[in-house]
């Protein structure tokens, strides 16, 4: 079928007549309770500090590819997409790439990390069955002292879908441009003291590169439990699986090289690829003593495996990694009089982990650096972590509520190398360049290494008026250095120079409702040092410092009957506050990939009864490429058109146009190794699908 005609059947279904379709949520719910910020359920006008959530309404509606799709809806948050599941993220911070990248943000699921926090991982959110959440909620900064390590920037939560009080399933299809076919399913009941759901996403992507395909499967089965006595269980097992085939950086000396319709959809690293699976179980049990307090534990087990070629570094070498682990959380709350809470907790993890990374191309010498042939790394690494901590809000009058807590993260790594120790080949032998010489990579003899640290908060809620509130945030995060930050060295990294990594964050906003119209607004000033970053000419750099500040907004405004427009804006400085000349890095450069401006903007129309369509535009700004800001990507603008409708009781169907106006643009743009390189953006394509519920 020819493009145009897909294009006027698209257009066709989109018109069809409704009757029923889930309505896509178009305020900011400041009545709503909110789950992340305490581990419980909390007023949103309470919170002393911000979170940002997607509804499942949004969810459902977005029918997304790519979690980037969903978080950008949420000021503060900009995510850039590599190939397939691919992404680096940000979160009141530039878009953070290489080694430490993957532990400067917690992602979780209903309260859970989805990976331990000595193994991040950038691509990390990618495990979240987000396809078929229950809501994604989003702290910005650091943002309680019940998350301790990989909390440095922020965290996401993404929330299981509860159980159907009644019986309820549901099959969704989808197809789209360049052999894409997508599914998702649904059952779920409640049957007297017992709810379940049961939840797949399924994805078959031809690609729109040239060999870069994937297979993606996604699963989350549900259980909740409620007994007489008031005790309630939860239990999640979630697994997740993916086989990709990776289309890398295009690289040119061009600064416009992903505008060129020739290269942008070719693939210079056919070669590449990702296989990855994650399976998760947990269970909380929630108990009410006799004294009204409750108490909640949640044990939880986790497994992890990932191999990949490492298209992105000049040694294309292929890393296998994996990580089992099992821990508990545990947490007692205490109601007191006169509207006092406080919880008292502990987070008890051991995880056992294990690297390889082995390069296949010949030994050579690449700007000044020897990269040898074979085994770099091959190591093992047991993690324990031990948290206690104490959180409490204090009604301090009739409008002052005051938020206050202190967490206490001790971690301990028991490292174990498996090959020859030093900068020489994985037998022991000299480097391949001469005994006189040293290979790139550095592996440290046995060793353990321990991390203590804390993280204190505190926030204030001053109430204007019944839907107004004002709220001040000091907080703390840190992070232990990651396994890699440790173990995986470069010949210039002395064994054991690296400290935690420690974010101190002020922030000040208020939020509310002036007939219908729902608002917040923030800003922020945030100081982290100790940080740990790859600069463009592959350098490990681990002493770094920066500072971030800006402000954040979100409205949303209903247009009469019909209409409503939601919005979000972000406009943030994020610069180095230290000199490294080896870097480019100046204090008072901006931090490279770190858009000022970014903006997302939704008019919504719900055109017949219960039935949706949404215009979007999404902004983002220009930022420099480098730490020298001598090369700078121009920005970009994507339109979207998606909407959703009900033909009968049992069908709806669904379609989209992605990038309506064909723009030109780079997902990913950076200067390394004397190259731009782009991750080009996709041009115009389509989605289409039907769901049927019996």
């Amino acid at each position: 079928m020819s493009s145009m005609r897909k294009l006027s059947l698209f257009i066709a279904l989109a018109s069809a007549s409704a009757s029923t379709v889930i309505l896509a949520e178009t305020n900011l719910n400041l009545d709503e309770l909110v789950v992340t910020g305490t581990r419980s359920e909390t007023s949103l006008m309470d919170l002393a500090g911000n979170t940002g959530k997607v509804h499942q309404e949004d969810i459902d509606l977005l029918n997304a590819d790519h979690i980037e799709e969903t978080l950008l809806r949420i000021p503060g948050v900009n995510l850039q997409r590599g190939n397939g599941v691919e992404m680096t993220i940000a979160l009141r911070s530039p878009v953070l790439t290489g080694p430490g990248a993957g532990g400067a943000f917690l992602f979780m699921e209903d309260g859970i990390a989805l990976r331990s926090a000595a193994f991040g991982n950038n691509n990390g959110l990618s495990e979240a069955h987000f396809e078929q959440a229950g809501g994604i909620e989003v702290i910005r900064g650091p943002g309680s002292a019940l998350y301790g390590s990989n909390a440095v920037h922020g965290l996401v939560n993404v929330l299981t879908r509860a159980p159907s009080d009644e019986l309820e399933r549901k099959i969704d299809f989808t197809t789209g441009s360049d052999d894409l076919y997508k599914v998702r399913s649904s059952v779920s009941n409640t049957v007297g003291a017992h709810a379940y759901r049961f939840s797949f996403s399924g994805v078959d992507d031809g690609g729109w590169r040239d060999e870069s395909g994937l297979g993606q499967q996604k699963m989350t089965l549900r259980h909740d439990y409620f007994a007489d006595n008031g005790d309630s269980l939860k239990t999640v097992l979630s697994a997740f699986n993916v086989n990709q085939e990776t289309a890398g950086f295009i690289k040119s000396s061009d600064e416009k090289a992903y505008k060129d319709g020739s290269l942008n959809k070719t693939n210079p690293d056919p070669d590449a690829y990702r296989d990855w699976w994650s399976v998760r179980l947990s269970t909380r049990w929630d108990h009410e003593t006799a004294n009204g307090n409750t108490l909640s534990i949640t044990p939880y087990v986790r497994s992890n495996g990932m191999e990949f070629r490492q298209h992105y570094l000049p040694s294309r070498a292929i890393e296998e990694n994996e990580h089992q682990s099992v821990g508990v959380q545990a947490a007692y709350y205490i109601d007191l009089d006169a509207g006092h809470t406080v919880i008292f907790g502990t987070d008890v993890e051991y995880t056992d982990g294990s690297l390889k990374e082995t390069q296949e191309r010949a030994s050579y010498t690449f700007f000044g650096k020897n990269r040898q042939q074979g085994v770099h790394f091959d190591y093992d690494v047991d993690a324990i972590t031990i948290a206690p901590y104490v959180h409490a809000e204090w009604q301090l009058a009739e409008k002052w509520r005051a938020t206050t807590g202190l967490r206490f993260e001790h971690v301990n790594y028991r490292y174990r190398n498996n090959i020859a120790d030093g900068t020489g080949m994985a037998d022991g032998s000299d480097c391949f360049a001469g005994p006189a010489t040293e290979c790139l990579y550095n592996r440290p003899a046995d060793r353990d290494d321990t991390f203590n640290d804390w993280s204190p908060k505190l926030g204030l809620v001053y109430r204007l008026a019944e839907t107004h509130s004002v709220f001040a945030n000091l907080s703390r995060g840190h992070r232990a250095p990651q396994t890699t930050d440790l173990y995986r060295l470069q010949n210039q990294q002395a064994v054991g120079d690296l400290d935690s990594e420690q974010a101190d964050s002020l922030e000040i906003g208020i939020r509310g409702d002036i007939q219908q119209i729902s608002y917040e607004v923030s800003v922020f000033y945030m100081k982290k040092k100790n940080f740990f970053f790859r600069d463009s000419a592959g350098l490990n750099v681990s002493d770094g410092k920066t500072k971030h500040k800006g402000i954040e907004a979100s409205i949303a405004i209903p247009l009469g009957d019909q209409f409503d427009i939601a919005a979000s804006y972000t406009h943030a400085k994020h610069e180095y506050d230290f000199d490294n000349a080896s870097s480019g890095v100046e204090s008072g450069n901006d931090v490279d990939t770190a858009p000022k401006n970014i903006s997302n903007i939704r008019l919504g129309w719900n055109f017949k009864a219960n039935s949706r369509a949404e215009l979007e535009w999404s902004h983002i700004g220009k930022y420099y490429l480098d730490p020298s800001n001598t090369h700078e990507y121009e920005g970009h603008d994507l339109v979207n058109l998606r909407v959703n409708t009900q033909v009968t009781n049992n069908v709806a169907i669904h379609g989209q146009i992605k990038n309506l106006l064909d723009e030109e643009y780079a997902d990913r743009a950076d200067f390394a190794f004397g190259d731009y390189r782009f991750f080009p953006g996709r041009d115009r394509h389509y989605e289409m699908g039907v769901s049927y519920s019996f």
